[in-house]
């Protein structure tokens, strides 16, 4: 099994932290390693050589300076933004190129798993079914809180159990639903949140792409057949740019015959880290409930988050429900509810 690591998003909703030269798999957002490093650590039952990290090409000093166990050949460089069916696709294409009939798992760099066990045993398992069924695989995870931000499967009949894991076979995709719609789903019980970690031979999901994205996948033919030549850099410069901008779940996953999707239920300790609430509900937190990181006093103050990345002195009195976040790119101060609205700032972008 070969691991791609998606690693080129710009994490808008984290600023100041994230910012376009160094983004949030580039940075300690929740422990001592950055987002990417622990990626590389729950997959660390696979040899470097089996990993590969997609990313673009002003991201790549950053990946060879925290990921020096990869080699540079699996570095797969993206020229353009062209969201996941693009990356996903090169990266399928490529490997099939070098290791025909090879299965490949895609993680994101920018997702927090909490128990490696599970998740090694999941991807396993989920290896098997590709092997042996030709089928396209997620390992899910159950839907807590009716969250409008994270996609949704719903689940079909129960395919099989194997070692405790039982594998569904796919009802339909539910993408990032109403307040309302969310709440439904958490009562039904029956949808698990679309972690989008993907297990499939290459050469099924490329079947795919020819389907139902052929313009994507004569281009990265094209680019694929020149890999490993000296003429590759500028078929994958000239070519792919003009991949249509479209994810992998609106390109590929929404369109196949549900019955050829299985759906792995797994307890990973999954969370996107997309924002600062997020963060503060997956770490420890003090007696007041906040989340404390650098010189920081605090008197009264609950159910924060505050981070103080500069040498400066940092007070905090009587507030709560807070992020506050201080860095050399500059300072966040909002309600901990609002910090999902970070992306509307002009200077929030990165």
């Amino acid at each position: 099994m070969k691991a791609v690591i998606l690693a080129g998003g710009g994490g808008t909703r984290l600023w100041p932290l994230s910012v376009e030269e160094a983004p949030k798999q580039f940075q300690q957002l929740v422990s001592e390693k950055t987002l990417i490093e622990e990626t590389l650590d729950r997959l660390s039952f696979l040899d470097p050589k089996d990993i590969y990290i997609a990313t673009n090409k002003a991201h790549k000093p950053l990946v060879q300076k925290f990921c020096t166990q990869i080699p540079e050949e699996n570095i797969i460089i993206e020229p353009a933004l062209r969201d996941t069916a693009s990356c996903i696709g090169l990266a399928a294409a490529i490997i099939e190129k070098k290791h025909p009939g090879e299965v490949m798992t895609v993680i994101y760099a920018d997702h927090l798993i909490q128990n490696k066990e599970e998740f090694e045993e999941k991807l396993k398992i989920a290896e098997s079914l590709a092997k042996e069924e030709n089928t396209l695989n997620i390992i899910e995870v159950k839907a807590t809180s009716p969250n409008t931000n994270y996609g949704y499967v719903k689940l079909g009949k129960l395919h099989k159990t194997v070692n405790k894991t039982e594998i569904y076979i796919l009802d339909s995709f539910k993408e990032k639903p109403t307040i309302e719609q969310a709440q439904s789903f958490i009562k039904e019980g029956n949808y698990l949140w679309n972690t989008g970690i993907y297990v499939w031979k290459c050469s099924t999901m490329l079947h795919y792409y020819k389907e139902y994205k052929p313009e994507t996948y004569a281009k990265l033919e094209q680019i694929s057949e020149n890999f490993g030549t000296q003429a590759y850099e500028n078929t994958l410069e000239s070519v792919y740019p003009t991949l249509e901008k479209i994810s992998i779940d609106y390109a590929i996953m929404e369109n196949v015959d549900p019955k050829d999707v299985r759906i792995l239920k797994a307890d990973l300790g999954w969370s996107d880290i997309g924002n600062f609430e997020t963060i503060w509900e997956v770490q420890e937190k003090d007696a007041q409930s906040n989340v404390k990181r650098g010189k920081i006093e605090s008197l009264d103050t609950e159910n924060s988050l505050i981070y103080n990345d500069t040498d400066q002195r940092m007070a905090v009195i009587g507030l709560k429900d807070i992020v506050i976040v201080n860095t050399k790119n500059g300072i966040l101060i909002c309600d901990k509810s609002q910090c999902k609205r970070i992306k509307e700032l002009n200077n929030g972008k990165s």
